[in-house]
């Protein structure tokens, strides 16, 4: 049966359909993976090391082809779509570079005892439900730690990214990781279910939405199996009254205006002070209106489509809703009346704790801003949601705005800018956001045994 579909969100033309596994090809993965993993935990991590460098390579050599191809398979500006392949491979060569050294073992005190030391060991095969909106990026963060570790990968990529989810598989596989070590299924929800309760997985990791990750940490939360998750999120970026208004309405607005919003961790709640906030509005306005819409393979695009006529209807929806329920709409929230998956990125104001888009994600390019008159009502307001993703706050007063983003409930904190994401450094969120970290040696440590070996004298 036909279950993965690549149809261009420019067009709205199908590309190409694909098959999802049967019952025994399922049965068939989940061997391999599992018979694959002796072989792959026995290989040397300076091994394991070589090949995601060469990954890495591949991903920068072909950074342009694999740009192209998630243009088109989700609509990403080419330019950006470039970036993510760039950035892909900075991860593949960061965990190359630092993951032997994270899996050395630690001695500690031994308390008592001739030795009491701490391995670091992979725990089996992983399964990985991967979301369309960043299709290489988010793959690696998952990927590369846990190849690197010595745990087998079972990739269930989201439904419209089949293309570029075989071309990641071909990469790792060129780059000399087994096939059974990482195999990439197109697989059905119930069968991923299937997969995730069989005793042979040991772990789960998703990013995608609430209701996805609800229904995967049910499943292996009844089956004792480790999960990671990465879900939505409503970020608040506080702009302080010292601040350059303009400047930083002109930086929020391109951010809000990357990948056409589809970002878990974008700016989606901008709260400045009431006194400025007419002007600040100003700005938003006028970049959003001013933003070239259209085909993302022109490279003087700044919005592409969003990743189908579905989601971009969704948003669309969302915007007609705050409006009906009394928000004031500055531009905008349209669908365009073209093929494709198109809208015209809005701006909303007026939106009150009784209206839906207050608390909702809205997954899409629009701009939702507050005004405050204080800092402790610009901290309520930035934590009264159920997310807790990312926050930022912008001020030329580094002590002070560090204070007010100490207070933000949210996993990552950031000052004068907002989503960055390296390697190095940390993923993740509280409360509906998920939990779990990824990236950096945090994401080296959540899918392992941390064993203790302890030796006594005879």
């Amino acid at each position: 049966m036909a279950g993965y579909t690549t149809t261009n969100p420019t067009t709205g033309r199908t590309d190409k359909e694909f098959t999802t596994l049967d019952g025994a090809a399922v049965e068939r993965v989940l061997d391999r993976s599992h018979a694959a993993f002796a072989d792959w935990r026995a290989t040397s991590p300076q091994e394991r090391a070589s090949l995601l460098e060469r990954v890495a390579d591949a991903y920068d050599e072909r950074s342009r082809e694999l740009g192209e191809l998630i243009a088109v398979e989700m609509g990403k500006p080419l330019q950006q779509a470039i970036g993510e392949a760039e950035l892909a491979g900075s991860i593949y060569r960061w965990y190359a570079t630092h993951g032997p050294e994270l899996l050395q073992s630690e001695q500690l005190d031994p308390q008592g005892a001739q030795e009491s030391l701490v391995q670091t060991e992979p725990i089996g095969p992983l399964v990985g439900v991967m979301p369309w909106n960043y299709p290489y990026y988010q793959v690696a963060r998952f990927v590369a730690p846990n190849l690197m570790v010595g745990n087998t990968i079972i990739l269930k990529h989201a439904e419209i990214c089949a293309g570029s989810s075989e071309v990641m598989a071909q990469i790792l596989h060129d780059a000399g990781v087994p096939r059974d070590a990482y195999a990439n299924v197109f697989a059905s929800h119930d069968q991923i279910a299937d997969m995730i309760a069989d005793p042979r997985v040991r772990g789960v990791s998703l990013t995608g939405s609430e209701k996805a990750g609800a229904a995967v940490a049910e499943t292996a939360g009844k089956h004792l199996k480790k999960s990671v998750l990465e879900l939505g999120g409503s970020d608040p970026l506080i702009v302080l009254d010292d601040g350059d208004l303009e400047q930083v309405a002109r930086t929020v607005a391109t951010a809000r205006l990357s990948n056409a919003g589809q970002a878990c961790n974008s700016p989606k709640r901008i709260i400045v002070p009431t006194a400025r906030l007419e002007a600040f509005v100003a700005t938003i306005v006028e970049s959003f209106e001013a933003a070239t819409i259209g085909d993302p393979l022109d490279e003087d695009v700044d919005v592409g489509p969003l990743s189908s006529v579905g989601a971009r209807d969704g948003v669309v929806d969302q915007v007609q809703r705050a409006v009906q329920q009394g928000a004031t709409l500055h531009t905008g929230g349209q669908a365009l009346d073209r093929d494709g998956a198109f809208m015209q990125p809005a701006v909303l104001t007026g939106v009150t704790e009784d209206m839906d888009a207050y608390a909702e994600e809205i997954f899409g390019p629009v701009a939702v801003i507050h005004g405050v008159d204080s800092e402790d009502e610009a901290v309520t307001l930035a934590n009264d949601v159920d997310f807790g993703l990312s926050g930022s706050v912008w001020s030329t007063d580094l002590e002070r705005a560090q204070a007010v983003a100490d207070r933000l409930d949210v996993g990552m904190a950031y000052i004068n800018e907002h989503g960055t994401t390296l390697p190095g450094l940390p993923f993740g969120g509280v409360k509906r956001s998920g939990f779990g970290r990824e990236l950096g040696r945090w994401g080296m440590g959540e899918f392992v045994n941390v064993r203790l070996r302890r030796t006594s004298a005879a």
